[in-house]
């Protein structure tokens, strides 16, 4: 009796989570307006908050002369990614703005990204082609972030935060990019944001 009442609990404790996770809604927690932008990606490519729209997107600020949190932020970006595919999400982008220009060149950018393992490098967008002073200004309009070249030294002051776009360029969610805690970016909840965002907007 008592297996069949543990056994009958188990069961109503799983219908309740998996219920709770069919009712999830996405909750916006920032309202910042992407300025317009066109830059130049990896590939070469033209990229521009137009041509995005449509479309989710996640969005970080690094540089491939980083010495401290940029590597350890494009790997969780690729984790993320991992979890999007598991989940057979599909209709995203990611975005990275180069707080170093001048050094980050399309080659330079592409070089640095080989060095990691994509899920699926098309989706992926290293952005160049403007110059420091309006990517300071960008960052701050934008995503209320702080991105600022040192008098002396070439490492850039910049955020790890990781920013969720939705399709009409709104970023409405931030997240830790980087954390000396193994679980302290949160790759899988991110995941389910993307991917909630994503079926909300089909079902409108």
């Amino acid at each position: 009796m008592k297996k069949k009442l543990v056994g009958l609990i188990g069961i109503l404790l799983l219908m309740t989570i998996l219920n709770a996770c069919s009712n999830y809604k996405f909750k916006p927690d920032i309202e910042y307006e992407v300025n317009d932008f066109t830059a130049t990606n990896h590939r070469g490519e033209e990229v521009s908050l137009d041509k995005l729209k449509g479309k989710p997107w996640l969005a970080m600020f690094i540089f491939t002369n980083c010495t401290t949190i940029c590597q350890p932020m494009t790997f969780n970006m690729t984790t993320i990614q991992e979890e999007l595919e598991k989940r057979g999400v599909e209709d995203y982008n990611i975005v990275g703005f180069s707080v170093d220009p001048a050094t980050d060149t399309p080659e330079v950018l592409s070089e640095y990204l080989s060095h990691y393992t994509i899920a699926d490098e098309s989706k992926w967008n290293l952005l160049t082609n403007y110059d420091q002073k309006w990517i300071e200004q960008f960052a701050l309009n934008s995503f209320k972030s702080l991105v600022k070249m040192p008098e002396e030294g070439d490492q850039v002051i910049h955020g790890s935060t990781f920013y969720l776009v939705d399709e009409k360029g709104v970023a409405v969610k931030s997240y830790t990019g980087y954390s000396d805690s193994a679980d302290g970016v949160p790759s899988e909840t991110i995941a389910i944001d993307m991917e909630t965002l994503i079926k909300e907007r089909l079902d409108k």
